[in-house]
């Protein structure tokens, strides 16, 4: 009993010095964590800022200066050949006030209530076709991702040629059936869905960063399942998605960033009308014809701060949700 005591006695007395050398090792990194850089890392540091130079000279150039001179010319009365005239807050005021802002707004939410949440899903379904362990998937891949590379604009033109009344494929589709001509870029609600069923050919994008999620996912997840009895649907639902939802936060914010600046479609199809009954009169389609058709630059910028407000809330708000769902705890192995 005795012995046992003076081992334990011992061995405390040679911790003791072990604790304290720790002690005194941790106040080492600290204080070697604050010194001060030497020549060499200030060297490094100097090389390292000249690399990324041109970088920050572009978003000082064409990000942040924009933003600060449009948020200062939002508080004035500006034409563009004028002097700006200070009026403070009006031009919000007459944003919450102005009818065809609430008009394209609401286009604006339609649009972007249908396109992202579906093209997520074609997004989706591509990814799973380009994942598809085939000996034709480099063509077939090639051939999904392709629609997404034409511009807008060129898309837009086949388009109007797509759904002409008269002469257009869809109309002489419906004939087989006995229907009549119909012009669904005559009826506000049908042209804003044949512009959101457009935005699908673009899903390319989307589904690339979806394949390298899916390339991404551990096989032998699948494997355990299918040991399991799990079939495809089951799979997919337990592991692919909840195992793809980091990616799906990511496009669905990108989606959702790009589908409050749709522009180009509804410019080229009705000619920077908005119409039918400004029907596609998204909300760039009113900023920039409030700028540029109506001189009116002051009240353009107080509308593209009013954007850029609403974008970053509502992608905050979708951040913020997603902690609830997205699972970033399996990695690849």
């Amino acid at each position: 009993m005795a012995n046992s005591i003076d081992t334990l006695t011992s061995t405390v007395a040679v911790d003791r010095p072990q604790h304290g050398q720790a002690e005194a090792h941790t106040a080492k990194n600290s204080s070697t964590r604050h010194k001060k850089l030497s020549v060499r890392d200030k060297k490094n540091l100097r090389l390292g800022l000249l690399f990324i130079s041109p970088w920050i000279v572009g978003v000082c150039v064409f990000v942040v200066y924009p933003l600060i001179y449009s948020l200062v010319i939002s508080l004035t009365r500006y034409s563009g050949m004028n002097k700006p005239s200070f009026i403070g807050f009006q031009n919000y005021v007459t944003a919450f006030t102005d009818p065809l802002v609430k008009i394209s707004a609401g286009n604006t939410l339609f649009y972007a209530g249908l396109a992202v949440p579906i093209g997520l899903v074609v997004a989706i379904v591509l990814a799973l076709a380009m994942n598809r362990n085939v000996r034709e998937v480099a063509f077939y891949r090639t051939a999904l991702y392709i629609p997404s590379l034409v511009p807008a604009f060129a898309l837009s033109f086949i388009f109007v040629v797509f759904v002409n009344p008269q002469f257009g494929v869809f109309n002489q589709f419906l004939k087989l059936f006995g229907a009549g001509n119909t012009n669904l870029l005559g009826e506000p609600t049908s042209a804003k869905v044949v512009i959101v069923l457009m935005a699908q050919l673009a899903a390319g994008n989307a589904a690339i960063i979806f394949l390298a999620g899916l390339r991404n996912i551990p096989v032998t997840l699948y494997e355990a399942a299918r040991v399991d009895g799990a079939g495809p649907i089951r799979q997919f639902v337990s592991i692919t998605l909840p195992l793809l939802s980091p990616v799906i936060l990511f496009n669905l914010i990108t989606g959702i960033s790009g589908a409050l600046q749709v522009f180009t479609e509804a410019y080229v199809l009705t000619n920077g009308v908005g119409g039918p009954d400004n029907g596609t009169l998204f909300y760039m389609l009113y900023l920039y014809k409030t700028a540029f058709s109506y001189a009116s630059l002051g009240y353009a910028s107080a509308l593209a701060v009013l954007l850029f407000i609403v974008g970053m809330l509502m992608a905050g708000l979708v951040y913020f949700v997603s902690k609830r769902f997205v699972n970033y705890d399996v990695a690849a192995g």
